[in-house]
């Protein structure tokens, strides 16, 4: 069950302000601020902003960490709160409470902010804390002192599918009985200049510098390209019994999950989706459901040519008749691209609309690309009955990870 979750975005530093403004259409994308981008042919990006880690940090705690790990910690302490998880109380065995927390670019801007400091001329001094600030265990094990939980800690670099795999694989631990609860999620902060140039060589990104709220354009025909952002959604995942027994209320059940390889490329996905169709499959089958019971789907939807073509052909593969009643949409119109923490920002969708009866649209879809064909919410919000949801998530290297989840008490 999925009975808490914390959010830092580009829309919002909360849970529901960032869901208040998914469902709004809002953009979180600007023009960079993060760092001098006035000589590059790509300057916008989906910004955290009004973020104050020392509100969240102090001390020696704060020094030590990056962006990522500091997003993190405040997504962790939302969705603990949320879910009423009382860690001082007897309601709750600290030893079995694990924390899982993914990303796919880690301390990025830690390293690269050193690095121009050693090779600065006179060498500036590197900092007793850059080796564990940066490393990608830093946001799961920084969470684990924060809230002084003992059960397993673990982090795992999947690319854009990270998010996902950390509910999938939370799913598992508590199914296991190894925990009864885990805080788990996705997070990422590397909005620096070396990034940037890496993404624009790599032609990945949209250069609509002067229209950056109208930049990210998923499944339409003239998209050019992501939004590079970043953010942190964090929850807590635990058994039913365990969430019964405390009185917890639930968002969703986690129902399934899946994780297969294209074995293809290094960033470009297989052009036939055999194997995103594949997980997507795999994962209804996992949770016990129908491609014709499923309400909605959170698309990866990253705006890129060959992505959004792919994932329609996967939806279609794998849903078959189905997939011409299904509501798509893709977040990513509005937030951009959070990397590691783009797929919990998935599942984050998912149980809201849940919960709520309301999908948010893709925005910037005036014009859909002929290819991409299915009903994928163009540009405003949908109110609808949705009992079951999926959320796809495909990284580079050809990760592709997808989870479904359920009403609480279907």
């Amino acid at each position: 069950m999925i009975t808490g979750i914390g959010a830092v975005t580009p829309v919002g530093l909360d849970r529901e302000s960032t869901w208040r403004a998914l469902l709004d259409g809002r953009s979180g994308v600007s023009p960079i601020d993060a760092f001098d981008a006035s000589d590059l042919p790509v300057r916008i990006a989906a910004q955290v902003r009004g973020f104050d880690p020392a509100t969240v940090l102090s001390g020696k705690r704060l020094r030590r960490s990056a962006r990522f790990t500091q997003f993190a910690v405040a997504a962790a302490r939302e969705a603990v709160a949320d879910a009423a998880l009382d860690l001082d109380g007897t309601a709750v065995d600290r030893d079995r409470v694990g924390v899982i927390v993914n990303c796919a670019v880690a301390g990025f801007d830690t390293v690269e902010q050193a690095t121009r400091s050693l090779l600065a001329d006179p060498p500036g001094r590197i900092g007793p804390y850059f080796v564990p600030s940066s490393l990608t265990n830093m946001p799961a094990c920084e969470v684990s002192i924060d809230l002084g939980v003992h059960g397993p800690v673990s982090a795992s670099a999947l690319a854009c599918a990270s998010g996902v795999y950390a509910l999938v694989e939370a799913r598992r631990l508590v199914l296991s009985g190894e925990v009864d609860a885990v805080i788990c999620g996705g997070t990422d902060a590397a909005i620096t200049p070396v990034m940037f140039a890496g993404l624009i060589t790599m032609g990945a990104l949209s250069r609509r510098n002067e229209d950056p709220e109208r930049a990210s354009r998923p499944f339409s025909a003239d998209r050019d390209g992501f939004v590079f952002g970043e953010g942190a959604v964090v929850f807590v995942v635990e058994s039913a019994e365990h969430a019964a027994r405390r009185g917890a209320r639930a968002y969703a059940r986690l129902a399934g999950g899946a994780l297969t390889a294209d074995a293809f490329h290094v960033t470009a996905p297989d052009p036939q989706a055999v194997h995103a169709a594949g997980a997507i499959r795999h994962a209804l089958a996992h949770a016990g459901v129908l491609p014709e019971q499923v309400d909605y789907v959170c698309a990866h939807g990253t705006s890129t040519p060959a992505n959004d073509r792919t994932e329609t052909m996967a939806i279609r593969a794998a849903y078959g008749a189905a997939a011409d009643r299904l509501a798509v949409s893709s977040p990513k119109s509005m937030v951009g691209h959070l990397i590691g923490a783009a797929g919990a920002l998935g599942v984050m969708v998912c149980a809201l609309a849940i919960r709520d009866g309301a999908v948010p649209p893709t925005i910037n879809l005036q014009t859909p690309d002929p290819e991409c064909d299915l009903d994928f919410v163009p540009n405003r919000a949908r109110r609808m009955p949705v009992r079951v949801a999926a959320t796809n998530a495909f990284g580079f290297g050809g990760q592709n990870c997808v989870a479904v989840l359920t009403a609480p008490h279907r």
